[in-house]
């Protein structure tokens, strides 16, 4: 899945190059890993494979990962975007986003005759068996993540009458169980660790005799990313994250660049979007980018600032990863 290295955090300077604040350079440090997951990379290759083979237009329901240009790219390539499968053509192809849907959304899908293609992260999936075993067994199930969140949506989605929504540490008040010898809590995959170790302190606190799921719910992308912004963070005036807004794992990567020490940190779906007066009397930069954003969006950034200044670019490297999730089989090649 990921390995982790020796931390020196990987901020060794390069040769003849101190630290920036000694000579008065701009350097950039970036983080390693950032970018695809395993999850988003099979995600949208499962769209632009479905189009190879079928041919568009193509429907998917919601966005297939969390981020403008990846959908914008697609969409001009022949997909249809949905918020529901009610608005797709009976008989039609949909592919169901990385982020997971309901047993209610493929009764939808069915009901209609629908071609489905499952696009849902293997991670997500781990967490939904979770929900339908542990509500096979009674228990009342605590779901720390965002209201609104379509993963969130489909996750509660297998077992609404056992799940409650905990949408942190300020929400576990309104907590109700029935039994607190039969409480467990599970998570979205993309959320901030230590906000989500808060609400689990928190709720333990209430219900001593609280659960822990069977393994980590947040998903080993979304930490090693947090990760190596905290190892970064607390050299950077300023830290850069590529992502969108409507992605959590972006926006909280901001927040963990903050609680990490950065002076400064902003979130950014393009080059054009980094105001240059962020990088006044700044010497050093932090770039990171949110499990569903593609390299060119990077490459346009540190592009940007090397035009102000900043060539001087030096890794930061906390994990390696090498998760490979085989595509849906319905768009397996098929061996002879």
């Amino acid at each position: 899945m990921s390995s982790a290295i020796p931390l020196n955090v990987g901020i060794a300077r390069s040769a003849g190059f101190g630290s920036a604040d000694a000579d008065g350079g701009k350097r950039v440090l970036l983080a390693e890993p950032r970018g695809y997951c395993a999850g988003v990379d099979r995600a949208v290759e499962t769209v632009e494979k479905a189009l190879e083979k079928h041919g568009a237009p193509i429907y998917v329901r919601k966005e297939i990962v969390h981020n403008r240009h990846v959908v914008e790219t697609l969409r001009e390539q022949g997909v249809i975007f949905v918020d529901e499968t009610d608005q797709v053509p009976e008989g039609a192809l949909v592919v169901f986003s990385a982020h997971g849907v309901s047993p209610a959304v493929h009764e939808s899908a069915a009901a209609r005759n629908l071609r489905t293609i499952d696009a849902t992260c293997p991670l997500v999936t781990k967490v939904h068996q979770e929900a339908k075993r542990f509500a096979r067994d009674d228990y009342d199930i605590l779901l720390i993540g965002h209201e609104g969140h379509e993963e969130v949506e489909g996750t509660a989605g297998e077992a609404p009458e056992h799940v409650q929504l905990v949408d942190g540490p300020d929400a576990v008040d309104q907590v109700t169980v029935r039994d607190e010898s039969k409480v467990i809590w599970l998570s979205q995959t993309t959320l901030s660790v230590d906000e989500t170790m808060e609400t689990v302190q928190r709720l333990r606190q209430r219900f001593p005799g609280l659960q822990d799921p069977p393994s980590d719910d947040i998903c080993y992308a979304t930490q090693n990313r947090q990760v190596a912004v905290k190892a970064m963070a607390p050299e950077c005036d300023l830290v850069i994250v590529v992502g969108s807004r409507n992605s959590s794992n972006s926006v909280r990567l901001v927040e963990v660049a903050l609680n990490a020490g950065a002076k400064a940190a902003h979130l950014v779906d393009y080059a054009r979007e980094v105001d240059p007066a962020w990088l006044t009397g700044v010497r050093t930069v932090g770039i990171t980018s949110g499990a569903s954003v593609p390299e060119i969006l990077v490459r346009g950034v540190l592009d940007m600032l090397a035009e102000h200044g900043f060539g001087e670019v030096q890794p930061v490297t906390t994990a390696n990863e090498t998760l490979v999730f085989a595509l849906p089989r319905e768009l397996r090649t098929s061996r002879r």
